[in-house]
This record gives structure tokens, sequence and C-alpha cells, in this order.
């Protein structure tokens, strides 16, 4: 007997915008979820459930399956064994009535499934992946946001009411697995960028606040990416509380996660910021590792790869020359310090601002701790007012600055330059 097409799970996978090929990529992330690896379907595993080569799926496939629609097996089309298919029609009536019998099967069904997760008359609102990609445009707007200003509390504040919007919709109606671990996902997103904020604001008791939430939401959705942020972003906060022990095993957390074995470009973010971490722990031996094993990573790394925007946005060479920069700076390595800002303000991005601000103001660091006062100077004087006065790492490293200044040349022109200059930014905020 010929095989019986698989019509309703093609008219699902239709309906939600799955390939053969994305279909089972994301079988295989709940088959992870459920057995702890990963499941070995390609797209041609899926096109043989489609042309109902295979009727009733391997087990760990088949909930697997059911954990991404939502379904039962039975309601995407496939028979159990042991149960007889369906009687064919006869030749006659098949050719004449195909498109009827089609959509009988497929509305009866999906009516089927409707009720059995609806009881009652009201249909409850459905959630799908179009109220996921609103979601997922506003947080490219926090993301863009975040590169521009940084630190500010009123980022924060908007990207933790978004999270706290993102979860609202889980309560709101109906929705497939795949739509809930993606809501969780970008929930998990936006309480990460509250987090980021206040660690740029070095509001370090409410990022640990925000830490946590995401933490527990990420773990909700799955998501390795989201993960990744999470635990990295909690690196380099413990690095900018002077604590790296903690900095390295939070960090490590990001590291071991599979998704830096698959993609060259996580594993060489998790290097430069372990990296940075070593340089402040004068590790002089593992930052210079660090790094060049993070620059072999991106080499590595193939930019036609998919990867969510808050990575694509940020991390560059000039990413990794500015985490380079700080741990020099952190080892009193002046003039290696030197070498990197230069490079990473040559190939910063326009959207860059805070990165800008920041990697300028280390640069003139590394140039006063080389005895040039005036050409350090000159470069501080080039951070912007709006950054100088309202960014809180960037303020403090111009104080620590302006205080190095005076005690290398104390009386100086130089100091009495830098002086009006920073009157001047106090005057316009």
């Amino acid at each position: 007997m010929d095989a019986i097409r698989n019509t309703v799970l093609e008219a699902w996978m239709t309906e939600h915008g799955y390939s053969s090929n994305s279909l089972a990529d994301a079988v295989n992330r709940a088959v992870e979820q459920l057995t702890g690896h990963v499941g070995g379907l390609d797209g041609a595993s899926v096109r043989a459930w489609k042309a109902g080569r295979v009727t009733w799926p391997k087990s760990a496939a088949r909930r697997a399956l059911e954990d991404v629609t939502g379904l039962p097996a039975v309601a995407l089309g496939f028979v159990p064994r042991g149960r007889p298919s369906p009687t064919p029609a006869p030749p006659q009536q098949q050719q004449e009535e195909p498109d009827m019998k089609r959509r009988t099967l497929v509305g009866g069904i999906a009516a089927a499934a409707a009720a059995a997760a609806a009881p009652g008359t009201a249909s409850p609102r459905r959630i799908g992946m179009s109220d996921v990609n609103r979601l997922n445009k506003r947080f490219a707007e926090i993301i863009a946001s975040d590169h521009r200003h940084g630190g500010q509390l009123g980022i924060e504040q908007r990207a933790a009411a978004l999270a706290e919007e993102a979860l609202n919709l889980q309560n709101a109606g109906s929705a497939t697995q795949r739509v809930r671990s993606s809501l969780y996902a970008s929930a998990a997103a936006f309480r990460s960028s509250a987090m980021w904020a206040a660690i740029d604001g070095r509001r370090y008791d409410v990022a640990k606040a925000h830490m946590r939430e995401a933490q527990a939401l990420a773990e909700m959705s799955g998501d390795q990416a989201i993960k990744f942020r999470i635990w990295s972003h909690a690196g380099t906060m413990y690095r900018h509380m002077g604590r790296p022990a903690d900095a390295c095993a939070a960090n490590d957390v990001a590291r071991n996660l599979h998704l830096t074995r698959r993609d060259p470009l996580f594993a060489s973010l998790g290097l430069a910021r372990q990296g940075a971490i070593h340089g402040t722990a004068q590790n002089r031996s593992g930052t210079h590792r660090a790094f060049e094993q993070a620059q072999d990573a991106m080499l590595r790394a193939d930019p036609a790869d998919y990867r969510p925007v808050w990575l694509l946005a940020f991390y560059d060479q000039a990413e990794l020359d500015s985490l380079a920069l700080s741990a020099y700076l952190s080892l009193g390595d002046y003039p290696t310090a030197e070498y990197h800002a230069h490079r990473c303000l040559s190939s910063l991005r326009p959207h860059m601002v805070r990165s800008r601000a920041i990697t300028t103001t280390r640069l003139a660091h590394a140039l006063l701790a080389q005895g040039a006062a005036d050409a350090a100077t000159a470069t501080a004087m080039k951070v912007p007012a709006d950054a100088a006065t309202r960014h809180a790492r960037v303020s403090r490293m111009l104080q620590e600055f302006g205080a190095a200044l005076r005690a290398t040349a104390p009386g100086s022109t130089t100091v009495q330059t830098w002086t009006e200059h920073t009157t001047t930014w106090r005057m316009a905020a």
C-alpha cells in the first residue's frame, strides 16, 4: 500500500512558518531538554513524516514534537502502531475529491485540538510568533539605546517593564510550546538588558536582582544564547566589583554551554571576557593566552551564521580590542593597552557611542601612565560632555584621570586646562 501523506502536519507547519529543516532543529532542541542529548533529526526525517513514510515517530522525537507544537501526535496526523490507518477511498472517489478530503481531515483535527485546548464556548486569544516578533523589535530598540547612552536608569526601567509585558502574554491566551519558550526567552533578554544597564550604571545590588530573575526565565526558555548572555554579564559585573574569582566562575558557566562549541563567535566572546578577568586578577600569562585564543576563534567564525541581535550589535574586532585594552591597563602594560585602544577606536561602529567614550577615557589613562600628560589630556577632552557627566563608569574613570593628572603634573598649565574643561562639562550637565 502506498504511504498516505500527512497533510495535517504539513498544514500545521505552514501555519506556523516551519520548514522541514527548522522543525527538525526545534525538535532536536526539545529532545535535548528531555534527554540531555541533542536529537539526531534532519530535514529528511521531517520530510519522511510529511510523506507518510513514518507514521509514528520514535518516543523521544514524538514527545519532543508534542512539546514544540503543543499538540498530541495524533492531532498532528500520526497513527499509533497497531492502529489501522483510515480505509482509503475507491480510486475514482480519491481522484474526484482530494481537496475536500484534505479540508475535512485538517479542519476536523484542528477543531478537535482547539476544543480540547479551550473548553467552553469562548475561544481564547491565540498568542503567536507575531507577538514574539513585536517584542523582539522593541528589544532591538533597547539594545540601540544602550549603545548610545548606556547605564541609564530609564533604559533599565524600560527593559524591566518589557520583561513583565512578555510574561503577561504567557497568561493572555493559548500558545504552542515554541511560542511559550520564545516568550520566556524574550522576557529573559529584556531582564538581562535591565541587568546590564544596572551594571553599567554601577548599581550592583539592583543588577544582582535582575540577574536572578533573568537566570530563572532563561532556564524556562531553554535558550542557550540568552543563558550565555546572562552568565557572561554576571562575569563582567563581578569583574567591575573587583571579585575576579566570582567573575571567572560566572564566565565559566557561559563558556561551558555547548553553544560555544557550535559557534566560534560565542567562544571568542567568552574567551575575551575571560582575558579581561585575568587582567583584573593580575594573571599576565592567562590574559595573553585568552586573547590569543579569542582572536583565533573570531577568525574561525562564519559571518553567515545566524546569531541574536544583541551579539551582532556589539561583538566584533573593536569589542575584542576594548576588552584587551581593559585587561592590559589592569596589568600596567600601558604600551600594549594603548595599541589596543587605537585599534578599537579605528574600527568602532558609529552607533557605539558609549563604547567610544569608554575607550577614549582608557586611552587617556594609558597615555598619562607613559608620561604623555599633554596628549593624555587632549585625548580625555574628546569625551562628549553627555558621557562625561551622565555615564557612571565614564564619570568615575575621568575623575580618576584628573586625580592622576594632578599627582603627575601638579600646578602645570595642563592641569589648569583640564580643570577649566571639566568645569564646562559640569555647567552643561
